[in-house]
């Protein structure tokens, strides 16, 4: 029979790893089993998904996370949605870990007493076995009937040190979780209520074969494709939110996490499913101009298939031309500014201006004199290298601008791109 932990009991002696979360309430410390950290949610971001969760019109019974590592997640959805929790960790040391868990954020946001809690509990054992598991959490809480389960959260290890991984190397795998838990699973107004974490690393085509794994024992289930960042134009988490757990409407959505904690996070959501292509723009080339200007938009939201849709929010121009769009600096063409007064918009942004200079010339160290006489030209007190160049010459290149130009004085702000496939340098003053 598996071992049920309970959290308000659960010591934290053999745990080899704790460590503060900078995202998290001061002086809360969460525990984890060994190399478990690097592993875990930030605070913020299962705080930030699970508040978008309560949205949803969630079944009767309690959120189960089959493979729950540290906790953090499994956490924040009960406090958030105020049901019961249970937790499933094949490792005994990560459950162990995600039960004090548990316990350290009811008794954070003083919820420990609360009738949840009494039900709340983490297992020791196999996350795809549904029957073994309820079984054992039954004849623990000496309950007539198993359990009812409103929610199936998944985050399946992967391989760490690898660019691409497939399917079969999730643990545990999506088939055998699916096959495991469809029987108790509540039903909601639009089915069964799942939430998969998968991999960014996932290939457009490898997302499909987790659909067509939902169709063959849900056909038809609602779905909305989540991405999730917290900046530097990188996704962080791609999930999947299902039946009940869906947003009815919305195939896609973008969720930036806002670098202030408490902020609200900016929300894309729109597109088209996932069936009918990635819904990535297509780059124009085009030679550029004087007086346009040039956006550089953030790579995590081009990623995601939503950055058309987002742009219909901030601008109504109908010629915008992507110059780029793979890679960490997509760029757009346009000839009005960007409808930019939201801050959580400007989020969406690395880089805004209007191309003031065209400038013929390789961007190496000896031909930093020749740019500086340009951006004199122009009134430019500080100049932002915005291209691509290997990362031993970067530092150099832009210390050496920055150096000349602190000599002069100069008040205009600007940023600088290269003509893909060219050697053209295009300078834009910051707007």
């Amino acid at each position: 029979m598996p071992e049920v932990l309970n959290p308000a009991t659960t010591e934290t002696g053999g745990l080899t790893e704790s460590a503060p979360d900078s995202t998290a309430p001061a002086g809360m410390v969460f525990y984890h089993a060994s190399e478990g950290k690097p592993l875990a949610t930030p605070w913020q971001v299962a705080l930030i998904r699970s508040q978008l969760l309560a949205q949803a019109a969630l079944p009767e019974g309690m959120i189960l996370d089959c493979a729950c590592g540290s906790g953090i997640q499994l956490a924040a959805h009960a406090s958030v949605l105020q049901r019961p929790a249970l937790g499933v960790e094949l490792d005994p040391h990560r459950a162990q870990a995600s039960a004090v868990n548990l316990r350290t954020i009811a008794e954070q946001r003083n919820e420990l007493a609360t009738s949840r809690m009494q039900s709340t509990r983490v297992i020791v054992g196999d996350g795809r076995d549904g029957a073994g598991v309820l079984d054992a959490l039954k004849e623990h809480l000496g309950t007539s009937s198993r359990s009812k389960i409103a929610l199936l959260h998944l985050d399946p290890a992967r391989p760490r040190n690898s660019r691409t991984h497939g399917l079969n190397e999730m643990a545990p795998r999506l088939d055998e979780v699916f096959a495991g838990w469809q029987p108790f699973l509540e039903e909601g107004r639009n089915g069964p209520s799942l939430l998969l974490d998968l991999s960014p690393r996932l290939t457009h085509d490898q997302r499909l074969e987790v659909e067509a794994l939902i169709d063959l024992t849900w056909p038809g289930l609602l779905r909305t494709w989540v991405w999730t960042s917290r900046g530097r134009g990188r996704v962080d988490r791609l999930a999947l939110w299902l039946g009940s757990a869906a947003v009815e409407g919305i195939a896609r959505r973008f969720v930036r996490i806002p670098p202030a904690l408490g902020a609200e996070p900016t929300l894309v959501s729109g597109g088209r499913r996932l069936m009918h292509g990635p819904a990535h723009p297509v780059a124009v080339n085009r030679p550029p101009r004087r007086g346009e200007r040039i956006s550089i938009l953030d790579a995590a939201l081009v990623e995601s298939g939503l950055a058309e849709d987002w742009l219909k929010r901030v601008s109504k121009e109908n010629d915008i031309a992507w110059g780029v769009v793979e890679g960490r600096r997509p760029q757009i063409h346009h000839a009005h500014p960007l409808r930019l007064e939201a801050p959580e918009d400007r989020l969406l942004v690395q880089a805004t201006g209007r191309v003031v200079a065209l400038a013929r010339m390789p961007l190496a160290i000896e031909n930093v004199d020749r740019l500086v006489e340009v951006l004199l030209e122009h009134d430019i007190a500080r100049l932002t290298v915005r291209a691509t160049l290997p990362p031993e010459v970067q530092p150099k290149i832009q210390g050496a601008i920055d150096r000349q130009l602190s000599r002069r004085h100069g008040r205009r702000d600007a940023f600088l791109i290269q003509q893909p496939g060219d050697e053209m340098l295009l300078i834009c003053i910051a707007e």
